[in-house]
């Protein structure tokens, strides 16, 4: 097969969420929920192509030479198989070989689908060849690592399912789910199911509303908006049932952080996110949140931020007395 080069203005990386049905597919990155995804999408194009197909799983550790031509070879009862080689970040001299030679001449009636962890450039050569091909598909499956990535993540979850969610309750349910992607995908589909067309904060807060992070949450959302009273009382309440302070001096810091970066900020909200690694509707919330502090608010803001946070981890006699006083520091700038 001819090998094309893609230009140098065109992306290299394409999207798991979309990836369509090749003769052979790179899965690069250390998400397996991602990698799950594609694999899944992948194989349902091809079974509706070719319903009566083989699957075969390869392990491109333990590999021999001669195992992809036995394994692409038709079988008793099928010509079309879909192939699935795992663990190419410890791939064998012999598999390296073998699959250099078969992306020259694919089979037809084959789909192979190969999944490398990026945790370490094994097998340069051939992710190389992928990231430059326009004929194999290279699909970056990288873990979610910003609220921003996260946050967009949900709203297209409930875009490709032609489902509503409010801005609010995205940023509730990252607080409470999203610190792994099988659980917040996981949170999206169960709304999805339960939930009447549009997911509100009401709802996310009905669902997950015992979690700590969602405390975290609601009590910043307190603080920012200068509600000095519900702060102090959702405060007492969430350290009455055993909440870790410690998260909730996290999600006020990060809040906090957020107002610091827009602050005295002008000009186009997406050119803004783009610079500060925000999601746009973060920008327009920072902004209208900065309006209630000055620069010397902001300075005391995060000072007694790093003192409370010293307290908590062992520097004080009375960390939660501390506590209590940056919420009203925080609360009546």
């Amino acid at each position: 097969m001819a090998r094309k080069s893609r230009s140098s203005s065109t992306s290299s990386a394409l999207s798991w969420r979309s990836v369509q049905l090749a003769p052979v597919t790179l899965l690069w990155g250390s998400e397996e929920y991602f990698i799950s995804r594609a694999k899944t999408r992948i194989r349902a194009q091809f079974m509706e192509r070719y319903p009566e197909a083989d699957r075969v799983e390869i392990s491109a550790k333990d590999y021999r030479r001669g195992e992809l031509a036995a394994a692409s070879s038709p079988s008793l009862f099928s010509t079309s198989k879909i192939i699935e080689v795992d663990q190419l970040s410890s791939m064998s001299e012999d598999f390296l070989h073998d699959v250099m030679a078969y992306l020259q001449r694919p089979e037809q009636h084959i789909a192979m689908v190969l999944s490398h962890n990026a945790s370490n450039s094994r097998g340069k050569k051939l992710v190389d060849f992928f990231r430059s091909s326009e004929s194999f598909p290279f699909v970056e499956c990288k873990p979610l690592k910003t609220d921003r990535e996260k946050l967009e993540f949900v709203s297209q979850e409930f875009k490709d399912h032609r489902k509503t969610i409010d801005a609010k309750a995205i940023q509730l349910l990252v607080a409470a789910t999203g610190a792994d992607t099988a659980e917040l995908a996981s949170a999206c589909s169960q709304l999805m199911s339960d939930a009447p067309d549009v997911v509100t904060e009401e709802l996310v807060h009905q669902y997950y509303g015992g979690r700590t992070e969602v405390t975290a949450f609601k009590v910043s959302d307190a603080v920012v908006s200068g509600n000095s009273r519900l702060a102090l009382t959702l405060l007492r309440h969430a350290l009455a049932t055993g909440v870790d302070p410690i998260p909730l001096v996290g999600a006020l810091a990060a809040r906090m952080r957020h107002i610091a970066k827009v602050y005295g900020s002008r000009g186009n909200t997406t050119v803004l996110a783009s610079e500060l690694k925000m999601a746009p509707w973060q920008v327009e919330q920072a902004q209208r949140d900065s309006r209630r502090f000055s620069e010397q608010d902001l300075a005391e803001i995060f000072r007694v931020l790093a003192e409370v946070d010293a307290q908590l981890k062992g520097e004080g006699t009375d960390p939660l007395f501390a506590l209590e006083k940056a919420i009203l520091t925080m609360s009546r700038s």
